[in-house]
């Protein structure tokens, strides 16, 4: 019976070594995974007029009469031969006066138009994608080119999309044309990113606007003094921490408070003032919201249209590619994006809680 005690401990600790082990190289192959889907991230091009093109193909087999059909393939292959050999022409004529430090295809080519997408939460965490987005396109993009931004987001962290809206300033210095198109929402630091395009578009009952800041926290104080229960916050600097959760606030720290939100605020409104001149900022920045066609007359947006519209608009005289950046991701991090997400859109329920100032 002795033997089986012993052997049964002996047991258990083996067990409990091996299980550690485990947990030790389940850690480290989840960090070897994550850091692998980050260098695996790489860009996916989509030519839209091809992909409409196939959609109209699919519906007009389906709509029209067959012997209808045949012929008009017939004629179309026979117009396309005809536009092949008069590009052609073109080209070796302009291959012949063009200066010879002109590359083929120049003057030829279509205008290009590169849509991208920014989903927006509240630390603006697309902004990672949109630099690689951004990257690439800048790379190839030619100053008859454009670039169509289809923008959702609520806002957020104040320093997350100062940051995007940065990465989107990088098209203007480049000299390349920005629509920006939101066909949902771009309030707050989804304005900030939108205000920086060439053109605003939005949908009719698209929200636009909120430019304003805020900042809310819970403070425990007065239950932690009922329980007896003493909270000790140490600071070096007078305004180190102003308003804290668990922390007795004054007064003087939340007129403090206030004033940064003021400042910040303040810097938000130069900020539209650069990117929008003709706008009545200071008409505007009450932290109100308005549906697209008020927006409209106020002067935030520059034209109702939706995203789909402005892109069929250019199927026929322009190359239009959807670019992403895709990043491939472990089950470990999609199912913590997906608790982050939930726990995101809690948050911007309740005005997103936090301690620090948002737009």
């Amino acid at each position: 019976m002795e033997f089986l005690t012993q052997y049964g401990l002996f047991l258990a600790q083996a067990v409990t070594v091996v299980v550690a082990i485990l947990v030790v190289l389940v850690g480290v192959v989840a960090l070897g995974q994550r850091q692998r889907s980050e260098r695996d991230g790489h860009i996916e091009i989509r030519h839209l007029n091809e992909r409409y093109r196939r959609m109209g193909d699919a519906l007009r087999h389906e709509v029209i009469d067959k012997h209808a059909l045949k012929a008009e393939e017939k004629a179309g292959k026979k117009a396309e031969k005809q536009a092949e050999k008069a590009r052609s022409k073109a080209a070796k004529k302009a291959a012949k006066n063009a200066p010879s430090d002109a590359k083929p295809g120049d003057e030829d080519d279509k205008p290009r138009l590169y849509c991208l997408h920014f989903d927006g939460d509240i630390r603006a965490s697309a902004s990672e994608h949109l630099r690689e987005e951004i990257s690439t396109v800048l790379s190839q993009a030619r100053e008859k080119d454009a670039v169509l931004l289809c923008l959702e987001s609520p806002g957020g962290m104040v320093h997350s999309y100062g940051f995007a809206a940065s990465q989107l300033e990088r098209i203007r210095a480049a000299g390349i044309e920005l629509t920006v198109a939101v066909d949902k929402v771009a309030a707050s630091g989804g304005y900030m990113m939108a205000c920086v395009a060439n053109r605003i578009i939005a949908a009719p009952f698209a929200v636009i606007g909120s430019i304003g800041v805020l900042a809310q926290l819970p403070n425990f104080h007065r239950l932690l003094k009922k329980h007896d229960v003493d909270f000790e916050l140490l600071t070096a600097g007078e305004y180190k921490r102003t308003l804290t959760v668990f922390g007795e606030n004054t007064d003087k720290g939340r007129e403090k408070f206030q004033e940064e939100l003021e400042i910040t605020h303040d810097l938000f409104k130069d900020f539209i003032r650069e990117q929008r001149p003709q706008l009545d900022v200071d008409r505007v920045a009450t932290g109100e919201v308005w549906y697209g066609r008020n927006a409209l007359a106020e002067g935030l947006i520059d034209e109702l249209q939706t995203s789909d519209a402005y892109i069929q608009q250019h199927l026929k005289t322009w190359e239009v590619y959807e670019v992403r950046y895709v990043q491939r991701k472990a089950w470990q991090e999609k199912l913590g994006m997906a608790a982050e997400g939930a726990v995101d859109r809690s948050l911007l329920r309740w005005f997103q809680r936090s301690n620090g100032p948002h737009f």
